[in-house]
């Protein structure tokens, strides 16, 4: 018998089974961190601009409620952002940066999904993010 697997059951191998690890930004994907409600305003017009598919995008439910924005790697400095909109790649700054990735499923506190990678979206549209940006008043 064949079943149709859920788009949602795929997860690409940084994504960890349990809890949150930290992965090196750069390797497996360049993240665009953008704060609080202003990263919710830009995760719901990246959403539209998708038809609800934007890639994966995490966000902290504690602290300043920063949003995580994982593009390809490697594209995150190819543009230039709003000075709110802070990038982590594999040259940010002097340091290595690293990004905490959710599991899907189970205790993930203090990250959570706003957004999962799927295999249409397994990342974030830098131009999409862009334009999404670009639509905030």
């Amino acid at each position: 018998m064949n079943e149709e697997i859920s788009p949602r059951a795929w997860t690409p191998d940084w994504v960890p089974d349990s809890g949150f690890r930290l992965r090196l930004a750069g390797v497996h994907f360049d993240a665009v961190r953008i704060q609080g409600q202003l990263g919710e305003e830009v995760a719901k017009r990246l959403s539209l601009l998708t038809d609800h598919d934007p890639g994966p995008v995490v966000y902290e439910l504690n602290g300043f409620r920063w949003m995580y924005f994982l593009l390809p790697p490697g594209t995150a400095r190819e543009r230039s952002w709003p000075s709110y909109a802070q990038r982590y790649t594999s040259r940010t700054r002097s340091a290595a940066a690293y990004v905490g990735v959710p599991a899907v499923y189970g205790t993930t506190w203090p990250l959570a999904w706003r957004s999962l990678p799927t295999p249409q979206a397994p990342h974030v549209d830098p131009g999409l993010l862009a334009k999404a940006i670009e639509m905030l008043p």
